[in-house]
């Protein structure tokens, strides 16, 4: 139990083991039961089976470091026989795969997880907002879930996590937090949300913020804000809260006429919002003149009828009398045509 596995480097002093860049394809199996710190970094371990850190042989692994091994999958069991874990880093490694119940059944101590770079698939996305909700984290107090390329998060992903106290969502494509609830996360801190494609921030989410008492950094840098009538009750915000980092800093994005005009120093003579813009009902009040203008055009017509009654009656009345005249000749010529008896006559004869 006290030895240290081969390719790997063992420190009993410091109840650490490193097992880094050595292509191991697996968990070594004869891990000293000492160990608190397990670095398991660079290799192929390709998946996580259930039983991969056996409870009796590491009572005691709190920090474990797994990333950029090449996972795919971690299944169900793979990291619920640890009952000291409490720091966890699958960042780097490209999940296909996270069972429900990888965590196990009972809960999890974890506290920190680290996920940077590892949700690329959504369907991996998908199932650790379903490890999250299911409260299997409950004890989780840091969630890392950056440079993962997301564009919207599942809703409710955060709803079982009260003791979170940092949230990094950092470095992704993120376009808006409407569907993302950060309601009972009493005990959270620090919020990163910088670097993604953020271009407002509704009042729904600003209240939210406002709503959480512990909450005392936010970062919201280098994101691409729009600029327009939309962007007032975020800028409002910005005034007079002290929660956001380098808050002078954020700088407009678009349109090209605000291009990076601080945010702090908009005013609403700047985005020319002093009328409300209320498209619908201006299409109302068009379709209503349009129909006065055509009902007035109608009455006019059926005066100018009434008005000129006889004359028209009399042209109709000339117009039937030509039409009839015109159709006799026709049918005489007709008549003429085909009799027999009248064929030698000459066409230029007066009939």
């Amino acid at each position: 139990p006290g030895s240290c596995p081969a390719l790997c480097e063992c420190s009993e002093a410091a109840k650490t083991v490193k097992c880094v860049n050595r292509n191991l394809t697996e968990v070594p199996p004869d891990l000293p039961s000492y160990v608190r710190n397990l670095f398991i970094t660079g290799n192929r371990l390709a998946r996580l089976p259930a039983g991969a850190f056996p409870a009796q042989r590491l009572p005691d692994l709190s920090a474990l470091n797994l990333s950029g091994n090449h996972l795919r999958a971690v299944e169900a069991g793979a990291l619920a026989a640890l009952p000291s874990l409490r720091q966890l880093d699958l960042s780097g490694n490209p999940l296909v795969a996270l069972s429900p119940q990888a965590f196990g059944e009972g809960g999890s101590p974890l506290e920190e997880l680290a996920l940077r770079g590892a949700l690329r698939d959504h369907g991996v996305l998908l199932s650790l907002a379903a490890v999250l909700q299911s409260g299997a984290l409950r004890n989780l107090s840091r969630l890392e879930l950056a440079d993962n390329g997301l564009l919207l998060l599942p809703a409710g992903m955060f709803a079982a996590l009260p003791a979170l106290r940092q949230l990094d969502l950092s470095n992704n494509s993120l376009v808006g937090l409407r569907n993302v609830s950060f309601q009972g996360l009493g005990q959270l801190q620090s919020l990163n949300l910088s670097d993604n494609s953020l271009g407002v921030l509704r009042n729904g989410t600003l209240a939210q913020f406002r709503g959480l008492p512990a909450l005392r950094r936010i970062g919201l840098g280098r994101n691409a804000w729009v600029c327009d009538c939309a962007i007032e009750d975020l800028v409002a915000w910005l005034k007079e809260s002290d929660q956001v980092e380098s808050k002078e800093a954020l700088t407009c994005a678009y349109p090209s006429k605000m291009l990076g005009k601080a945010l702090l120093k908009i005013n609403s003579s700047d985005l020319n919002c002093s009328v409300p813009v209320d498209l619908p009902s201006q299409l109302q009040t068009s379709y209503v003149f349009l129909g006065i203008v055509l009902a007035l055009i109608g009455a006019i017509f059926l005066l100018v009828l009434y008005l000129n009654r006889k004359g028209i009656k009399k042209w109709m009345h000339n117009i039937r009398d030509a039409c009839r005249d015109h159709m006799e000749g026709y049918h005489y010529r007709y008549e003429i045509n085909a009799d027999p008896r009248l064929t030698n006559l000459s066409s230029n004869s007066d009939v």
